[in-house]
């Protein structure tokens, strides 16, 4: 008979093994598991060393053993009745499965002609048979009653079947599946709470597409705890959420409410390509294409077709979806995002920023008149406040000397653009200068601290794009070789830029010399460099991220649940 070990210190009765290497913690769980009769030895601690037990602890310890088998026993017992338990109700819910398939719903034709309707527009129709579709958004069974709570896209509504409740449908109903119901429209009793007020007593229905149960059950496959790589992969389930769906109802209500907002300003709506030959923003995020064997790229904005608009439609503007091959992570940027752009004709870049802070406290306006819209803020962002104008102005300048007061550091970089590191591996950290790019931790700190939005104003001309117009030179300003631009950012708490703006090169000889500077071959951009040449006039505009203010308005930490199918790098799917 072999020997059992048990350390008292370090031993374990549930990873124990009873060998010297892995002993034991119990005498008792040693006789238990391998028999009263079992030679054991035992120690304190892992300092001192086995002996035999004492007879007092051996009888003891047969005590506990004896105590582990009666446990051990009831156990069983108690699995071997619950086992017949879930048989026996496995049989009662299969001969009530069997029975149920006898029972057939049929649509009783002596009451009244239903009125077919969406959810959102039931209201006036209480007290009426109504005819309504969609999905099992909720369910639940009380004492032989089914609750079940329909979506379709436009609202809400609670369906009580009762009398309807013991067919083969009803035993068997899932979330999630499509739903066809017929019932008389009541409000719900006092005390009692309903999407709408009211509910539908249902005295037919039948299912249109039942989902599937079990493993492959909706909740199975989709949950609050999800990874975020499955919520994207299944981004198509996601959107039956109320959140989500409540995000994309507001996107398109902000987008509504924008061309409201921009056609009260006389704003014309075009729409531009989206397959390009010009660049606006530069080389390096292009995504380029073989288009017919001609080179190409997909858009990074709208800007260069909208001014050709100017001398014949007037100010203009589009909604169209922009490309940046730009490989970044976070929680801002996307490589397609819906770009909002205007283009104004015969304005000052004092103009052009009273535009932007119009149109957006218009648009905010309207969203917060509107019932439906404004209740979706209220669902989504509860402390949302409307800005108080006018927006605080910051130049360039300004703002440098404001980060450096305040301490907000950058990471220093050498002249390849390389992030240099102190003595201790870790980034070194230095003061802002007038030519740096503000970074954007930098921008959305200091726009976070100031706590209201900030237009930015007035940033170097080599930070900037080709077509920018420069400002005119302050008298007395320092000869610092520092040429600025009539450019603005505009930025807001807690998601940083979602607006950036200029004024444009007017005239066609400072243009050409942009090209050059740029290393930029002039004949691509003869129809852009047409607009100075027949009859030119000072002009300007702006680009607004849509998922970037929406994130801003409905409180969402990233852009990517302000998008349908958001696209990120390494991210195409669905």
């Amino acid at each position: 008979m072999s020997t059992i070990y048990i350390d008292e210190t370090a031993g374990s009765d549930d990873t124990g093994k009873g060998t010297q290497e892995l002993p034991y913690q119990s005498i008792a769980f040693a006789l238990f598991t391998h028999g009263a009769d079992t030679k054991v030895l035992i120690r304190k601690d892992s300092s001192a060393a086995y002996e035999e037990p004492t007879q007092s602890a051996l009888k003891k310890a047969k005590k506990g053993a004896d105590g582990l088998e009666k446990k051990r026993k009831r156990a069983e017992e108690l699995a071997e009745r619950e086992a017949k338990e879930k048989h026996a109700e496995r049989e009662k819910r299969e001969k009530l499965l069997e029975e149920s398939k006898k029972v057939v719903l049929q649509e009783d034709a002596s009451l009244p002609k239903a009125t077919k309707s969406k959810l959102g527009n039931l209201t006036p129709l209480r007290s009426q048979r109504v005819r309504v579709s969609g999905w099992v958004h909720r369910l639940r069974d009380q004492k032989g009653i089914i609750f079940v709570v329909l979506r379709d896209g436009t609202g809400y509504l609670q369906c009580v079947l009762s009398g309807t409740a013991q067919t083969y449908e009803a035993l068997t109903l899932t979330l999630e599946s499509s739903l066809e119901l017929v019932g008389t429209l009541q409000p719900v009793p006092e005390g009692k709470t309903a999407p709408g007020g009211h509910e539908l007593v249902v005295d037919y229905w039948r299912v249109l597409g039942a989902a599937p149960g079990a493993e492959d059950a909706f909740s199975s496959r989709l949950n609050e705890k999800s990874d975020p790589s499955i919520l994207a992969d299944l981004r198509h389930l996601v959107l039956r959420g109320e959140t989500a769906s409540a995000i994309l109802k507001l996107r398109a209500a902000l987008l509504s409410s924008f061309r409201g907002s921009l056609v009260s300003h006389d704003l014309l709506e075009v729409t531009p390509p989206c397959l390009v030959q010009t660049q606006v923003e530069g080389g390096a995020t292009l995504f380029t294409l073989d288009y017919y064997g001609q080179p190409a790229f997909l858009t990074q904005s709208s800007q260069l077709y909208l001014e050709t608009c100017l001398p014949s439609l007037g100010d203009v503007f589009c909604v169209q979806e922009s490309f940046r091959a730009e490989n970044s992570h976070t929680r801002r940027h996307l490589s397609e995002y819906t770009h909002l752009e205007a283009e104004l004709a015969f304005i000052t870049f004092e103009d052009l920023m009273n535009h932007i802070e119009s149109i957006i406290c218009e648009t905010i306006g309207r969203l917060l008149q509107d019932p439906s819209s404004a209740a979706l803020i209220k669902q989504l962002n509860p402390n949302f406040q409307t800005p108080s104008r006018p927006f605080l102005r910051l130049s360039y300048v300004d703002a440098i000397k404001w980060l450096n007061e305040h301490g907000i550091q950058h990471e220093a970089e050498d002249a390849e653009g390389n992030v240099i590191k102190d003595e201790h591996g870790n980034p070194k950290m230095v003061d802002h200068a007038v030519g740096d790019d503000i970074a954007e931790a930098a921008e959305r700190r200091m726009t976070d601290i100031l706590g209201t939005p900030v237009f930015l104003y007035g940033f170097p001309a080599v930070l900037k794009a080709f077509y920018m117009k420069k400002m005119p030179k302050k008298e007395g300003a320092p000869d610092d070789n520092h040429v600025f631009t009539e450019s603005c950012d505009l930025l807001m708490p807690g998601v940083g830029e979602i607006v950036g703006g200029s004024m444009r090169i007017a005239d066609m000889e400072e243009l050409l010399a942009a090209y050059k500077r740029e290393g930029i071959d002039a004949s691509p951009y003869y129809w852009f460099t047409d607009q100075r040449k027949y009859g030119t006039c000072e002009h300007g505009g702006y680009g607004l991220g849509v998922e970037r203010f929406l994130a801003w308005l409905a409180n969402r930490y990233t852009v990517r649940e302000c998008s349908l199918y958001p696209r990120w790098p390494g991210r195409a799917t669905p």
